[in-house]
Order: structure tokens, then sequence, then C-alpha cells
């Protein structure tokens, strides 16, 4: 499997904490990751014990904690042997335990070893014996500045209120992770903070701020003060049926903090071949359909940031999904099954690749799906909705922040269109004209995001490989809205998969593709954009700020330039 970033998610200024936590291995995180996976509390303690030593012992090679452990197998191995092999003893046998007695080395006489007359010493380390040792420097009187690598540790990893946070959803070497970047927008500087490993192949990203309720963050202090109310959380999508919500406060995380789905009914993570024999196929069964929980590929999210404890996901097994993040997934108190999914809607005939709450109508839902249609509705009355027929496959949606009934759809076949879900038809059979269509790439235009910032600015990206930023303007005089490409680029991020604007600054894009590499476009850096967005952008009362350089952030690497040189070709 080659190596791509499928998804990018922004975390605005202020909300991470400043000096994120540890993960703690404690009995009360075991009892939760058992409760959540639906495991045995002893086969969880094994797992993640065996994890922890494993993480803590990369990178020493045959020794620290590694070695000891091989010591101590082979010690056991040789006392088996003791107890089988009778041994001549010079002193009454004594009743034996699981460690080895040592009589066999009587022969050397170990006992007085450290009693035997120094041999004269010669050389330049003769006086080596009488130096002493200290376990570490802090012990040691005659180092007077002290290391704290604690301290030293806390600096590296503190997150400043005036960065950004962007989560990327990685695979490389067939290695799934999420890497955490820390953005600071005044220096320009982008870096790695942390990563987090994932069960399988990630699609989907989105961020929340409520913390879930079986997150150790909902949990009341010990000092009996209030649990927290807000947090920093990412949910991810996967090829496995499951949904898993982690804490981007918590570095070396071992487990999510909530997992949304039945991984025991589903078992996603055991591998149930079709056939026998030398053609053996790897491909998995189907598996039945459940209104609780997916049952197959997770492929879209959408937090509700009105109703925060709502989280709406799109799958491949042809279903919407809501999930109160309030309730208990795990299982109850008496054994009993957990409360799985709020509501769960079959409004698609293929796999749903995408979803979205409206901001400005909370309760209404889109969702666009492989059956080349898309539809709204109100999750509380599903059947009422109303929805288009398409010309293709569904790559991505997104409601206008500016227009509470508009949104745009962008399509496998290149093209990008805009409805007016008023005047969509419940009947799919009936016309159902876009407002209007852009023919955005040549190809699938598989990301798209709308400014939050400044009206009527839209970005794209798509399999060939170019990242685009159009301006829609309204034609008073004819009363349309006209189209127009402000500027375009090859970012150097091969076919794009995923494009957001920042949440802080208006003309901040974030790009992601088929490379693995992550790229920041300040779009203010190219002259026709200012000169075109310039207006807009001072109307909605923000300043534009031209900085220095080609406008590409990435992060730097030894045989890597991040000073925006790369792409510039492909500019317009």
């Amino acid at each position: 499997m080659s190596s791509l970033i499928s998804s990018v998610a922004w975390v605005r200024r202020g909300v991470a904490a400043r000096h994120p936590t540890k993960y703690v291995l404690d009995d009360q995180e075991l009892e939760r990751v058992s409760a959540l996976a639906r495991i045995e509390l002893e086969d969880a303690r094994k797992e993640l014990e065996e994890a922890h030593k494993a993480a803590q012992a990369m990178g020493k090679g045959a020794e620290g904690e590694e070695a000891d452990d091989a010591d101590e197998d082979d010690e056991g191995a040789w006392d088996a042997m003791d107890e089988d092999v009778p041994m001549d003893q010079d002193e009454p046998a004594k009743p034996t335990d699981a460690k080895a007695s040592g009589d066999d080395l009587a022969e050397y006489n170990l006992d007085e070893y450290d009693n035997d007359e120094a041999m004269p010493g010669m050389g330049p380390f003769s006086n080596i014996k009488g130096l002493t040792y200290y376990r570490n420097n802090d012990e040691d009187p005659y180092i007077t500045l002290k290391e704290d690598d604690e301290e030293q540790e806390r600096e590296e990893l503190e997150i400043l209120p005036t960065d950004n946070l962007l989560v990327v959803a990685k695979t490389e070497d067939e290695i799934s992770q999420l890497e955490v970047h820390v953005y600071d927008e005044s220096e320009e500087n982008l870096y790695v903070h942390h990563d987090l490993m994932l069960p399988s192949f990630p699609l989907c990203l989105e961020w929340l701020d409520f913390p879930p309720v079986s997150s150790p963050a909902a949990r009341a202090p010990p000092d009996g003060g209030a649990a927290a109310q807000f947090g920093n959380f990412i949910a991810v999508g996967t090829l496995d049926p499951e949904i898993e919500i982690w804490s981007l406060d918590v570095v070396e995380a071992m487990y999510p903090d909530m997992v949304l789905g039945r991984p025991d009914k589903t078992a996603a993570h055991v591998p149930t071949p079709l056939g026998t024999g030398k053609k053996k196929r790897k491909k998995t069964k189907a598996r039945p359909a459940s209104t609780a929980h997916h049952v197959d590929a997770v492929l879209g999210l959408s937090w509700n940031r009105t109703h925060r404890n709502l989280l709406a996901s799109a799958s491949a097994d042809r279903t919407v999904k809501l999930w109160d993040l309030s309730r208990d997934p795990t299982i109850n108190g008496e054994g009993g099954e957990g409360q799985g999914a709020l509501r769960s809607f079959d409004v698609h005939k293929d796999k749903v690749q995408a979803v979205q709450w409206n901001q400005a109508d909370p309760t209404v839902l889109l969702t666009g799906s492989y059956d080349r249609t898309v539809r709204t509705f109100d999750s509380r009355a599903p059947d009422a909705g109303v929805g288009a027929t398409l010309g293709a496959d569904v790559e991505a949606l997104r409601w206008d922040p500016w227009e509470p009934h508009g949104f745009y759809v962008s399509l496998e076949n290149g093209l990008v269109l805009n409805f007016d879900a008023r005047t969509l038809p419940s009947d799919l059979s009936s016309p159902s004209p876009a407002r209007f269509t852009v023919a955005a790439h040549d190809g699938a235009v598989s990301a798209l995001d709308i400014n939050p910032h400044v009206r009527g600015i839209i970005a794209t990206g798509g399999t060939d490989k170019i990242v685009k930023v159009w301006n829609v303007a309204e034609d008073q005089d004819l009363g349309k809205r006209q189209v127009s490409l402000v500027t375009s680029r090859d970012l150097g991020v091969g076919k794009v998969f995923s494009t957001a604007w920042s949440p802080d600054d208006p003309l901040t894009l974030a790009a992601a593709g088929s490379k693995a590499k992550l790229q920041i476009w300040d779009i203010g850096a190219n002259a026709n954009a200012r000169k075109v967005l310039g207006p807009k952008i001072a109307e909605a009362g923000r300043v534009l700020k031209e900085k220095p350089g080609g406008g590409i952030i990435s992060v730097a690497s030894d045989d890597e330039d991040s000073s925006g040189d790369e792409g510039d070709e492909g500019e317009e």
C-alpha cells in the first residue's frame, strides 16, 4: 500500500491544552479499556502492558527491559532443569522456590570474591576503583548544572495559545496513524507534535470539543470539582466499522477515549477468508446489517456544534447513524448490551460517502451517496426529506455557512454543483436542476471546502493534483451568481484528497493527498488573490496580511526546503 494522507482537520487556536498530559496505564484505565473493547480485563492487561513495554524498549536494542526479560526467561529455563537433575551438595538440602539455588557455582568461591587481594593497578585507569558512582547527575554533588528531563520535555511539548493544531490521517508503509501537527502562523513553522497509532486505514476525521462519557476527561476530579465540559477530541472513521474518538491533549495514548460500534460482533479485526487451499481469498464475508452499529467502513463524520453530544456518521453499509456521546456505549452493570446508535437512517441505496449537519438548522442533515443522489432531511422525520439526482458519484459536500438553505456537492466527473434545498423535490424522479455548475477539475473533485470567514470563497482539490480557489460573486444586473477562478496551484501533494480552510486565518488553506505530505498555502501571497479577494476581506472586517516567500509552509526535513519553492511552476 502506498503512502498517503486521506483527511485533514484543523483545531482552532486556544483550544489545545498548553501542556498535554502523558498517557497513564493504571487499573482504572484497564477497566475502561476492557469495557470499551468488550474483552476480558486480564487479556487487556496483558496486551496493554506488553505494548507499553515494547514502546519503552523501542530503540534500545538488546539492552534495557528487553534484555532483562530475556535473562529472566533463560533463568526460568535453567530452574526447570535444576529441579530434574540431582546435584551433589556440601550442605543438607533446603527447600527451593522458582529461583535457582546457585550451588553449582560454589566451586568459584564467589562469596569471597570481593575479599581477594587486589592486584596492583597499572595504566592510566589504575585508580578507577576509587571513584564514586552516582545513579544520576542529581545525586552527584560535583555537578552543579542539574538536568531536569521532565521540565525539558514539558517545554518541548508546550502548545502556545497562538498555535493551531492540524490532525492528519496518514498511512505510510502499511502503518496507519494520526499525526498531530503544530502550526505557528507568526513564524510560518509547521512540525509534528505527536502521533497516535490506528488499528486500520483511516478515511475521515472530525474535530469536536464534547468530552465523551467514557473519556477520562469526563470524570470528576478526585478533589471533588466538576467534570470538564469542553475538551479537544478527534473522531476517526476507518475501514473498520467502529468509530474511534481520541483526546488530542494526551500524548503516547494507547487506546481511544471512546469506541462507537461493536468490535466483538463485527469482528473487523479478525479476517474471515473465503475459500480454502492455495486459492484462499482474504476478502471478508458480508456482515449482517444492524441498526445499533455500522457493519462496514465509516466514510464520513459530522459533529453537531449546537447539540454538542451528537455525532453523525456515513458508512459503506448504506446507512447514516446518529450517536449520542453522552450515553455509555459499553456493557452495562448487568452484563447486557450497550446502547448503540441513537438512530439509523436508510435513505440511500448504495454506500454513503459524506454527511454534514446544517449549522443554521441543527436538526437537518445533508448526505451524499454512490447511488448518485444527494438528500437533505430533518433527523426527527427522515421520511419527509428532499433530494436531487446527480450525474455521477458524490465525492464531497458542504453546506454554505453564508446561506442556510444552500449547499455544494462535488462529483466524480469533475463538476461542482450548487443547490437550494428549498427548491428540491421529495420525489427523486422529478427534475432538480442546480443553481449553477462549475467544471472544476479534470477528474474527480475529491476535496471541497467553503471559507468560513469571507463569503463566496471556495477551495477545491482533485485527482488532477491541482488545488483551486474560486470566487462566487452576485451579479446585481443579471441577478445570477458569477463564478471565477482566483488562483490554482500544484502543491506537490499528489492527488488531492483533502482541503480545509483555517478556522482563524481567512486565506490560509491546508491540503494533503496521495504523497503523504501536508502543505499549508497562504493564498494572500498570490498577487491576483490579493487583488480579487482584497475588497471582500476588507468588507468582512478582516486584515489581509502580505507575507514574504512563496506562501507554502510544510514540515521541514533534511532534504527538503519549506520556503515554498515547490509547486511555483503550477501556480496561476
